[in-house]
């Protein structure tokens, strides 16, 4: 194992010889198609968790809040396993390559979110219900930590220096698409009678996860590996216990890449899956709420794009900082929108925050967090700050607003949380230093 210090890592990256675009193309397409089928399945649980699980799998109360907080207890649960996923898989992709680490973080997402849809309610098995639901749960959660590091990877390790923000831009385009087709599901399953969608039509979107599964593998198994990675194992240049290397050689970035994550993790949650919950407390239609976040994750697909050429073109640290400051200034008018209870400004609400400022850092966010660590440690070192982070930031998140909800009966304390994330990202921005390549500026 040879020294990460002899470049610095984005010049290093610099330095690598021309790209075969053709092949980065083909890395590009399956990759994408890869994440979003894997995220499909993990974005299915926030959606259950906000209209159906705290009726199905938890006792019911007087308060049917406190049902919704149980189910968002469980979302909490299974970003708590993440980290350990990060760590298990991190080793496994500095070690044996990112392509095999991500054909196990897959099947294992597969098979949790499959058996989900065939487990019994609280009122077929009792506590079994809600126990069992928990478990499926921490095995998302394992998978999903091991993810995007990898997912990330294949991409921006086989991307030019001077277009990588933008084509690992295209990572998250899997995960935002991943949201939108299991958002997508579920609106179509809703329209079923009530009965039947509570008794077996939200079933039916985990069960596909089996069809899902078959083509994500199948995808998976036939992508090369990354291309710095492959150069770094044929050089004899990796780490033994990569997760221990990255902690020894790059703490500052492991904590960097934990404030970055606070507000995009956290406030995505809060716009994506609070957000229907709060839209049923004051009485909007769920179709309504569904539509615009279908409608707002959709436009933020290209915005992602978008944000991560820009950055290629300005700088991570700027594009990234215009995504926390405006969670910070959008934090009071998107509940004041939603409050109007008026369709329109209902997704205007939903545009402002994800396409824009969630969309702003989650485009740049893999550029960035990638080039602050070496090849050899990349896939521990990004998954330690990604996942660690996010048990208490997307984590928490929406079962805190929930409980703020219950509590105070009104949205702003859970804008207060949505500008203290922004803050606190904020911070970790002015901290660190900027990872554009030299020679692209």
């Amino acid at each position: 194992m040879t020294s990460s210090h002899s470049l610095p890592v984005a010049d290093a990256a610099a330095a690598a010889p021309s790209v075969d675009h053709k092949a980065l193309r083909r890395v590009v397409v399956a990759s994408v198609a890869g994440n979003a089928l894997e995220w499909y399945d993990f974005f299915l649980y926030s959606t259950a968790a906000a209209l159906v699980f705290g009726e199905l799998f938890f006792p019911k109360g007087t308060n049917p809040l406190l049902g919704t907080l149980a189910a968002f207890a469980g979302f909490a649960v299974g970003f708590a396993a993440r980290p350990i996923g990060g760590i298990v898989f991190g080793h496994l992709g500095d070690r044996y390559g990112r392509k095999r680490a991500l054909v196990w973080t897959l099947s294992i997402m597969g098979a949790a979110t499959f058996l989900i849809g065939l487990l019994p309610t609280y009122a077929q098995a009792g506590l079994w219900s809600p126990l069992l639901l928990l478990v499926l749960r921490v095995l998302q959660g394992v998978a999903s930590g091991g993810e995007w590091g990898g997912g990330v990877l294949m991409i921006s390790e086989s991307a030019p220096a001077e277009k990588r923000g933008f084509y690992a831009s295209w990572s998250q385009i899997g995960v935002g698409g991943g949201f939108v087709l299991s958002a997508a599901v579920f609106f179509v399953v809703q329209s079923l009678p009530h009965a039947q969608f509570m008794s077996w039509g939200w079933r039916v979107p985990f069960l596909l996860s089996i069809l899902i599964f078959g083509v994500g593998i199948y995808i998976r198994s036939t992508l090369p590996e990354s291309r710095d990675f492959s150069k770094a194992e044929a050089a004899g240049r990796t780490a033994h216990m990569p997760v221990l290397e990255a902690i020894r050689r790059h703490p500052k970035a492991i904590l960097i890449a934990m404030g970055l994550r606070v507000a995009e993790n956290g406030g995505s949650y809060i716009f994506l899956a609070f957000s229907l919950v709060y839209g049923k407390f004051i009485g909007i239609p769920g179709a309504v709420m569904l539509a615009g976040v279908m409608v707002s994750m959709t436009v933020e697909l290209a915005m992602m794009l978008f944000w991560g050429y820009l950055s290629d073109r300005l700088g991570r640290k700027p594009v990234y900082m215009i995504g926390a400051v405006g969670l910070i200034v959008v934090a009071f008018p998107f509940f004041m929108l939603l409050d109007t209870k008026v369709p329109g400004l209902i997704w205007l609400a939903l545009l402002l925050g994800n396409p824009v400022c969630h969309g702003a850092m989650i485009g740049t966010q893999p550029s960035l967090m990638g080039e602050l660590f070496s090849t050899e440690v990349r896939y521990s070192g990004m998954a330690l700050g990604h996942e660690i982070a996010s048990v208490f930031a997307g984590g928490l998140s929406p079962l805190v607003a929930t409980a703020l909800l219950a509590k105070y009966h009104a949205a702003w304390p859970v804008a207060l949380m949505l500008m203290a994330m922004g803050a606190i990202t904020v911070i970790a921005l002015l901290c660190s230093r900027e990872t554009l390549p030299r020679t692209t500026r």
